[in-house]
């Protein structure tokens, strides 16, 4: 069993064209033994956004606090504190910052594709 904070996590920060303002944190991955799902934690600092993506595999989001938008199907929709997300495999996707506080989301992914 692994129990740990997710700000004890070292971060890898993002802060480039394509993403601005970001910390990936893995919380649970291959290196934990975990043979199905990775759980990651990402923080996006206000005005941050993670890159416009698509890929193989779907993911879930679940939004543990602070104010964003998730882009999906062509619209943005607005999430909050409570917010969970499906997206499906080769759906084009992003998430911003829409607020003044940090935004956090937890995103489980299956084991397989690139952890961070």
């Amino acid at each position: 069993m692994k129990v740990i904070h997710y700000k004890d996590i070292p971060a890898k920060h993002i802060d480039n064209d394509s993403a601005r303002g970001v910390a990936a944190r893995l919380a649970v991955g291959s290196e934990d033994g975990a043979k199905n799902f990775v759980l990651r934690v990402f923080e996006l600092a206000p005005g941050g956004f993670t890159p416009r993506h698509t890929h193989d595999w779907e993911h879930e989001l679940f939004v543990h606090s602070g104010q964003g938008e998730v882009l999906g199907e062509g619209t943005w929709h607005p999430v909050r504190p409570g917010s969970a997300v499906f997206v499906p495999a080769g759906q084009e996707h992003q998430v911003r910052n829409a607020g003044g506080d940090p935004l956090v989301f937890v995103c489980l992914i299956p084991a397989g594709p690139p952890e961070l």
